[in-house]
């Protein structure tokens, strides 16, 4: 049986930590910034962590990581 491939559009953006939670970025802070206030500005520049209920998804994408 072959390897599994790995999606690499989705090993871009996640990352595994050690303890096995999938890190990513907050969308929105590219363009458009002057419509949106500081407080949420500066809550979309923090990591946070994907939900559980898209933990199995992103497994799969990510067979090695």
């Amino acid at each position: 049986m072959g390897k599994m491939k790995t999606h690499k559009a989705s090993a871009k953006r996640f990352s595994l930590t050690g303890t096995g939670k999938v890190k990513m970025n907050h969308c929105g802070r590219r363009h458009k910034l002057g419509l949106k206030d500081s407080k949420r500005k500066r809550q979309l520049r923090k990591a946070s962590y994907v939900s559980d209920t898209r933990m199995d998804d992103l497994k799969r994408l990510l067979p090695y990581s």
